[in-house]
């Protein structure tokens, strides 16, 4: 228990903080919730991204493993810029995927097969869809930082203030009341002297 003046001044400060803390905990209660479902819905996200992923690459390597002739994709992808923006989500700014700028390759269509277009263009997809789970997967690192911190706050308010408060607050009013009733006893006590002295 924190150190206490046992004085009605300090009954009213032990109320006001035990208000305040029962204002605060309802909403960091609500944060903690948005938070847990904000990481659910990034998690399933990130498993379709990664299963997306899966099939794009299966079909590309389908194409290489049949029409290969030596060609290497990864010479005429190049990435230029990847764009992302920022989003609040419970006070936590996250980034979020907004695509992918690719560089201009030029190549010899009379070199390269016809379906070297369609393979540059799954390529694209590839990585398009790598940067996207990064930035998923750092969304999920950002959120769980912070339901980490909202937890622990929730369970400062729930297990240690509110409940020393309340103490505090219970401890103070029987401090007072004792004091109350001992006045009540000394006044008595004077009173029978008084009486007994005028008699």
């Amino acid at each position: 228990m924190s150190k206490i003046k046992f004085t009605k001044n300090e009954l009213k400060k032990q109320k006001d903080q035990l208000k305040r803390y029962l204002r605060y905990l309802p909403t960091l209660l609500l944060k903690k919730q948005l938070l847990q479902m904000e990481i659910r819905q990034v998690e399933i996200m990130i498993q379709k991204k990664r299963q997306e992923l899966q099939q794009v690459r299966e079909a590309l390597m389908a194409w290489v493993d049949v029409f290969g002739e030596g060609i290497e994709l990864a010479e005429l992808v190049k990435i230029q810029e990847f764009k992302k923006s920022s989003q609040n989500i419970a006070g936590v700014d996250i980034p979020v995927f907004q695509g992918v700028v690719y560089e201009k390759i030029p190549y010899d269509v009379m070199v390269y097969p016809l379906w070297v277009d369609a393979g540059i263009q799954k390529l694209q997809e590839i990585l398009a869809l790598d940067i996207e789970l990064s930035i998923l997967e750092e969304q999920v690192v950002l959120l769980a930082t912070e339901l980490s911190t909202t937890t622990q706050r929730v369970n400062l308010f729930e297990k240690v203030k509110i409940p020393e408060t309340k103490e505090n607050i219970r401890v103070i009013n029987i401090y007072l009341g004792d004091q109350q009733t001992a006045a009540v006893v000394r006044g008595k006590m004077s009173k029978r002297k008084l009486v007994r002295g005028t008699a």
